[in-house]
């Protein structure tokens, strides 16, 4: 059965930077597109970025263009999220998901699994 397992979130200053981790065990890694997305407090759960099942592609949400990469290592069965120049705002639970396919990547019924999450929070 796949598994994501998220790791990396923790309490950070602002204008500070951190990776997070998101690893895939249960299934042939290099066929599926991962996701990251992320849920505030009292907020629904939005995209934050993509990346193809070839890391060719990526996408970003708005507000962390210029902020934040996106990258895989299928060796690794990994997908990373480096965000930098962190906010207050960014704080959320951040969570990974894998889906066959690319585009529309922000709708989440396109996922069939999700990891649990971790949480980054951005203190002021």
């Amino acid at each position: 059965q796949v598994q994501l397992v998220e790791s990396g979130g923790q309490l950070v200053q602002a204008g500070e930077s951190l990776r997070l981790s998101c690893q895939f065990s249960g299934g042939v890694f290099s066929i599926f597109s991962v996701t990251w997305f992320r849920q505030g407090p009292g907020e629904e759960r939005d995209f934050v970025a993509a990346v193809s099942w070839d890391g060719k592609r990526t996408d970003f949400a708005d507000t962390v263009k210029g902020r934040f990469t996106i990258s895989r290592d299928n060796a690794k069965r990994s997908v990373y999220l480096q965000m930098n120049t962190l906010k207050p705002e960014d704080t959320a639970v951040y969570t990974c998901a894998a889906r066959l396919g690319y585009g529309d990547n922000a709708s989440k019924n396109k996922y069939l699994y999700w990891g649990q999450g971790t949480q980054v929070t951005v203190s002021s």
